[in-house]
């Protein structure tokens, strides 16, 4: 049979989408690489205890250290980023970096557990290794065996991985059998509830410990399907709602607590699931987790008016009782952006390209804001009109241009709420994670597509890359 008349033309129309394709996804590989570095460096230069070692994280805008106590969780976390970084992209294969993540993880085996030989570990220590606050859940420990594990991956030293393994064990134990060991007292009068929280962490655990470990991912595959099974209870409401607390049995609860979303938890375990599925080959659980744990979160956590994500949400519509419900915060975002690209990257749903792309230049957004400055306002001024001088006041979301790293706390507007740029539970972890797998995954989706026809020009040391969404209007 003979080509019809139209067929040259819809070759040339898909070879040009592809190209339009291609420019934005490379224009977004290109900013978000140039951020990566961005973030790293401010957390190279400012987040270093060199006299006792570990990380400080309560650091302001532009890197000050505001309070020397040092998180668990984040010093956990802070191990963990340094080694992947180091591992998995080039470019981080440094000296410095490897050096922090020994001396990070070093910190942590002499000073993280509380009681040593137990396993249970501190959330706060003082700046120089003692202790100070202790959580009745799991998740110090959680972050101290993927800083074990990661250390082992870079390093080679055998001690790194026996402590991962031996941790893993008694999490495993505290969750699936005994939980006195935690601490938490059982009255009378307090649910039967599971959150979330607990089988999504261990899914993670598992994960980690199993890449490239054929005998550890097969002990750990039955851990990883009950995982993957009470993650998927959390989805209640005749599937119209991913509620953060259930009952034991996986049935709603009463109350706040019951009613309880967290958009952005939502989203962190659809691409745990994600993940999960795919490692299983499970076409029918990776859609199921698309429509349930990314779109549907999506679609009800986006706020209409004023873009962005909620933090929280009442799964009947009523004020959430949370102060912060309605602000905007660095982590939901980042674990959006990783989601909806991942989540393409595995379906190849233009959707979920677009959603992306959509959460991305929300995160990424600056503007320009007209105002009437003071004589001493640091405002731009504009061009002179009828009325006087036009001023405008420079804004971002996240980004902070001028100090790096991003600001964690927005209002409900976008406006940014505290000017930290780390805190008791903003360290080194969400933001420069979700930027490292986002230029992964464009580098693998660009490496799919056909090659361009002139390679892209240089970018220049000193200025970031331009705006993706400025060059799709150019």
């Amino acid at each position: 049979m003979g080509r019809s008349e139209g067929e040259p033309c819809l070759q040339v129309q898909v070879s040009q989408d592809m190209e339009k394709e291609r420019e934005t996804l490379q224009a977004w590989k290109e900013r978000v690489e140039h951020e990566l570095d961005v973030v790293v460096a401010f957390w190279l230069e400012h987040s270093h205890d060199q006299e006792h070692g570990g990380f400080f994280t309560c650091l302001g805008r532009d890197g000050q250290v505001y309070d020397d106590l040092k998180y668990v969780w984040l010093q956990g976390r802070q191990v963990w980023m340094y080694c992947r970084l180091y591992r998995k992209l080039e470019r981080f294969r440094r000296p410095e970096l490897l050096n922090a993540a020994k001396a990070g993880g070093e910190f942590l085996l002499r000073y993280a557990r509380v009681a040593p030989p137990a396993k249970k570990c501190a959330f706060v220590l003082t700046r120089d290794g003692r202790p100070v606050k202790v959580q009745r859940t799991i998740f110090s420990e959680c972050f101290y065996t993927m800083a074990m594990n990661e250390l082992w991956r870079v390093t080679g030293d055998a001690q790194y991985q026996s402590e991962a393994v031996e941790m893993m064990d008694q999490i495993v134990h505290w969750v699936r059998e005994d939980p006195s060991g935690l601490g938490r007292p059982q009255l009378p009068g307090a649910p039967a509830a599971e959150s979330m929280a607990v089988p999504m962490m261990l899914l993670s655990l598992v994960e980690q410990l199993g890449e490239a470990d054929d005998e550890l991912a097969g002990s750990y595959a039955e851990l990883g399907d009950w995982c993957a099974r009470r993650i998927l209870r959390h989805v209640q409401r005749g599937g119209q709602a991913v509620l953060e607390n259930v009952s034991e049995d996986g049935e709603g609860l009463s109350g706040c607590l019951g009613r309880h979303q967290n958009p952005g938890h939502a989203l962190e375990a659809g691409w745990f699931l994600l993940r999960h599925a795919v490692r299983r080959g499970d076409p029918k659980l990776r859609a199921h987790v698309i429509d349930k744990f990314l779109l549907l979160p999506f679609r009800s956590g986006w706020d209409p008016d004023h873009g962005g994500l909620f933090y929280f949400q009442d799964a009947d519509g009523l004020c959430p009782t949370q102060l912060e419900w309605a602000m905007k915060l660095w982590w939901p975002h980042s674990e959006a952006m990783i989601a909806f690209l991942m989540g393409y990257s595995e379906s190849g749903d233009s959707a979920l390209l677009n959603i992306f792309y959509q959460v991305a230049e929300y995160t990424f957004r600056q503007r320009y804001l007209q105002s009437h400055p003071r004589q001493d306002s640091p405002l731009k001024q504009g061009t002179r009109s009828s009325k006087g001088i036009t001023c405008y006041k420079v804004t971002w979301q996240f980004r902070d241009p001028e100090y790096g790293e991003w600001f964690g706390y927005l209002n409900r507007e976008g406006k940014i709420a505290l000017t930290i740029k780390g805190g008791p539970f903003k360290g080194c972890f969400h933001v420069p994670r979700c930027l490292a797998m986002c230029e992964e995954m464009l580098s693998d989706l660009l490496s799919r597509l056909a090659p361009a026809s002139a390679p892209a020009p240089a970018l220049s040391a000193r200025s970031p890359p331009a705006d993706p969404a400025r060059r799709g209007a150019e």
